[in-house]
């Protein structure tokens, strides 16, 4: 029995190839074949072939991104979220090889015998939209705000022609990382409107992105921008459905792209204005935050980084973090970073220091979390928290927010939203935030330690 599936993560790194995993061993175990489509942040890997999609027996769709659904309508799918696929890969290969896979037509259903809801709920699409689009823009926030930073190793005033220490390289890099930044919002725009309305959606979305980022409405102009692009699409296809099939070109070329535009264009001049000033609101409340209160923020964003790991909650976060990082604020992400980072050491931390309390198993994967933790995966210490996690979520959360709030105390700036220490060269305060994160770390891993009962032998 050949059975396929498709794995996504909206940051396309750690979620995306753990349910890949999953799903083959749980694959190998039950002994069928599998084939594993990942859509990771460097691209489409083991791609599905339309030959393949006609001989299996089954597809499993465990994403939180588009992944291009439509391609399998017609046959048996089972649709879920990628932390399913991580969490219940062999009951999903189980509902395929009993043949209980509902038929895929454009919606999914529920099929309430094998106990698997594969409806996608309005929230469910709206996160998986968005993060679509997040995924997308990220790379750019990366390049471009590690060019910035390390042209300002040359001086903070290196790119200024009128300043004494202006260097041509520094400058170069300057305005290299600013292109990247200015198109952090067009890209996020167009991705979540192709999600919606797939390819005709990709222009009217990059279009009104831009309006939202040049008339300063900011990320959250280039959302409402890119979800109403979409729309726009949809409603278009639906009043051209009758359209001979002769026009099928015409539409794509033609109708799709022009009255895309001239309708975003009317919509986004209306909203760009107020949204304008709901960006600007939440820069200055954020900002406040950080002169008034950096231990109340700290606690706020350790709590939300820590609640699901890698989850809405802490993308929310992390969303926030990257579009402030575009506007030029550099505070908000070193905090999100370090409890990003955190999670994993505390696991690190409680598996060296209380060996006896965990497994073979369990101390050898504590010390890959070293390295995941290192490199800002959070999602190493996902199976532990699983484990218990009315115990270990809560005390995750309070080490989460010990780093956030002791970085934003000690002021550090880290101009890149993923890398973890490998930034560190263009970390502003780069000691004190390592500090702050082994501090946090350690206090949750000496409290998750003392938290679990010896393992008997």
């Amino acid at each position: 029995m050949k059975i396929l599936a498709v794995t996504g993560c909206p940051t396309g790194i750690a979620h995306t190839f753990m349910a890949e995993e999953a799903l083959k061993r749980a694959a190998k175990k039950l002994g069928v074949e599998i084939k594993v489509e990942t859509h990771g942040q460097a691209g489409i890997k083991n791609n599905i072939t339309p030959e393949e999609i006609k001989e299996a027996a089954g597809i499993i769709i465990a994403a939180d991104k588009n992944v291009n659904p439509e391609r399998f309508n017609g046959c048996p799918v089972v649709e879920v979220s990628v932390s399913q696929g991580i969490k219940d890969a062999e009951k999903l290969i189980q509902v395929v090889i009993d043949g209980k896979a509902p038929i895929r037509e454009g919606e999914t259903k529920v099929s309430e015998d094998i106990g698997i809801e594969t409806r996608q709920t309005i929230g469910k699409q709206i996160y998986k939209h968005l993060m679509n689009g997040v995924s997308h823009m990220l790379p750019f926030v990366v390049g471009g705000g590690i060019l910035i930073a390390v042209s300002f190793l040359f001086g903070i005033y290196s790119a200024n022609p009128n300043d004494p220490s202006y260097n041509k390289f520094a400058a170069l890099l300057m305005t290299t990382g600013g292109y990247g930044f200015q198109l952090m919002v067009p890209v996020l725009s167009a991705y979540i409107a192709s999600s919606i309305g797939e390819r005709p959606a990709f222009v009217p979305g990059f279009v009104g992105g831009m309006m939202a980022n040049v008339g300063g409405a900011g990320f959250l102009g280039g959302i409402v921008s890119g979800f109403i692009a979409g729309g726009i699409i949809l409603l278009l296809k639906k009043l051209f459905a009758k359209l001979p099939k002769s026009l099928e070109g015409l539409k794509a070329i033609f109708l799709y792209p022009v009255l895309g535009m001239f309708f975003i264009a009317i919509i986004m001049n209306i909203l760009t204005a107020p949204m304008g000033v709901v960006n600007e609101g939440m820069k200055s409340f954020l900002a406040s935050f950080q002169n008034s209160n950096p231990v109340i923020l700290g606690i706020i964003v350790g709590i939300m980084c820590a609640f699901d790991m890698g989850g809405p909650v802490n993308k929310a976060a992390y969303v926030t973090g990257t579009a402030l990082l575009a506007q030029g604020n550099y505070y908000f992400m070193a905090g999100v970073s370090a409890a990003c980072i955190t999670p994993p050491f505390v696991i690190s931390i409680a598996t060296l220091l209380f060996k006896n309390r965990f497994s073979e198993d369990q101390r050898s994967a504590g010390l890959a979390n070293i390295v995941l933790g290192a490199t800002h995966i959070t999602e190493g210490a996902i199976p532990f928290a699983a484990e218990k996690p009315i115990v270990v979520i809560p005390i995750l959360m309070f080490a989460c927010a010990i780093s956030a709030s002791l970085t934003y105390l000690f002021g550090v700036q880290v101009p890149a939203p993923h890398g973890g220490f490998l930034v560190l060269p263009v970390v502003t305060g780069g000691l004190k935030w390592v500090f702050s994160i082994l501090v946090g770390s350690t206090i949750g891993g000496v409290l998750y330690g003392i938290s679990r009962k010896g393992i008997k032998k």
